[in-house]
């Protein structure tokens, strides 16, 4: 028997209902907020993903789904959507449809990573891009969307998580005095880490190990305290436009985020009822990203959130309402009925009905338990007898009241019954 592959899923009918409905509230939020979807390839050039996202991250290094295809071309799922993003930008010529491009997007992404709760290696994520401002007010519109997409989906245990990691340039200087600073301490990293440090030591941040966050905690300079002018007045302006957008947040002074092209404002929003792992967004501002793929240099500023991980809270918080069906079940005995019920059914569904014809002629009692287990709020009943005496019956099943309605004017008087 064939099996799925470690670290996918299959989402059965029951559970797309729920995705049906959170990519629906989804897009209708951010379609207010006049963001327009985009949609890429899952596969990708490897080289995209090598120098957007940067060789030394984990993702690169070690979690990428990469091949060779026929043409010997290196390609590679994906396994995040802003650098595709911003190649489909690139590509595409958006900056001269407008100077900011609003898009939000919805699809699969790909990474080999061992399998745990809410992270599988296909997985799903939403999110959004503004490119095309420098400016912290678009900042500000990426965090306060996000937030309020999640407390109008009834999230409430929420944490706001903000940093700066500053421009490139008074990066700089802080990764030399935080080198300088753990330099003495060196040996006391892990493997990973200590391979880090030279190589880009700000992944260190990204480290779960408990001994290198301690070391981090007791000895690492805050790079808060090392942001030049223009990038601490950035900072500020975020802040004191989440304050006004009502949008708590606490500083996070190691929120680095774990991706190389990230520049200034960068950000994670956490729930506690996911756990350990308790990130259900991240994201932050990426000024360099498309300038480093070969477009014009162009600011921009974005955020991804885990639809597994949304899934899991929000089921939890029993947040998702049941889908409405209004389902009409034929149930059809004999060979004649079947034809007039196949006519009657085909018209309702042009109408915009939801039918379910029996295709197995079982008896009417196996029928109506079927009705039954399937939901259905209406039942047409349509035998011999029934199309003799041109008469058919409708019953209710929620109050079990049952009316005869003309064959002749069925479509009509269904209709008109239940709307």
């Amino acid at each position: 028997m064939y099996r799925r592959i470690k670290g996918t899923k299959d989402i059965l009918p029951d559970e797309v209902a729920q995705w049906q409905y959170i990519e629906k509230f989804i897009s209708e939020r951010l379609e207010r907020n006049n963001y327009r979807e985009i949609r890429t390839p899952i596969f990708e050039m490897t080289e995209l993903f090598a120098r957007g996202v940067g060789a030394d991250t984990d993702v690169v290094s070690k979690e990428m789904y990469t091949f060779t295809d026929k043409s010997h071309n290196s390609l590679t799922l994906r396994p995040e959507l802003t650098a595709p993003v911003a190649r489909a930008f690139i590509q595409n010529n958006l900056s001269q449809i407008s100077p900011v491009t609003k898009v939000y997007y919805i699809g699969s992404l790909f990474r080999q990573e061992r399998p745990q709760k809410g992270r599988l290696r296909q997985f799903n994520q939403f999110g959004f891009e503004i490119i095309g401002s420098e400016y912290p007010e678009a900042d500000a519109e990426v965090i306060q969307t996000m937030y309020d997409i999640y407390t109008q989906l009834g999230i409430n245990d929420l944490v706001v998580r903000v940093n700066s990691i500053g421009s490139r340039e008074s990066r700089k200087q802080y990764l030399e005095v935080l080198r300088f600073a753990l330099k003495p301490y060196i040996r006391d990293f892990c493997s990973t880490c200590q391979e880090r440090m030279d190589k880009n030591i700000l992944r260190l941040f990204d480290c779960k190990i408990e001994n290198c966050h301690k070391i981090l905690d007791e000895h690492a300079p805050s790079i808060i305290d090392h942001l030049d002018v223009e990038d601490a007045q950035h900072f500020e302006e975020v802040k004191s436009l989440l304050d006004a957008a009502y949008v708590p947040y606490e500083i996070d002074n190691k929120l680095v985020r774990g991706l190389d092209y990230y520049t200034r404002t960068t950000f994670e929003i956490t729930s506690s009822l996911l756990g350990a792992q308790d990130a259900i967004c991240g994201g932050g501002r990426y000024d360099h990203l498309v300038g480093d793929l070969g477009g014009t240099p162009t600011p921009a500023v974005g955020v991804a959130s885990g639809m597994e991980r949304l899934l899991l809270i929000l089921n939890e918080l029993q947040a998702i309402p049941p889908k409405e069906t209004n389902l009409i079940y034929m149930a059809v005995i004999g060979d004649i009925a079947r034809q007039v019920a196949f006519n009657i059914s085909t018209t309702l569904r042009s109408r915009g009905f939801t039918v379910e014809v029996d295709f197995l002629r079982r008896s009417l009692k196996a029928q109506m338990r079927d009705a039954g287990r399937k939901g259905a709020k209406w039942v047409v009943i349509i035998g011999e007898n029934e199309i003799n005496n041109n008469k058919i019956l409708l019953k209710n099943m929620s109050t079990g009241e049952q009316r005869k309605i003309l064959l002749s004017s069925a479509v009509d008087q269904i209709e008109a019954t239940i709307i």
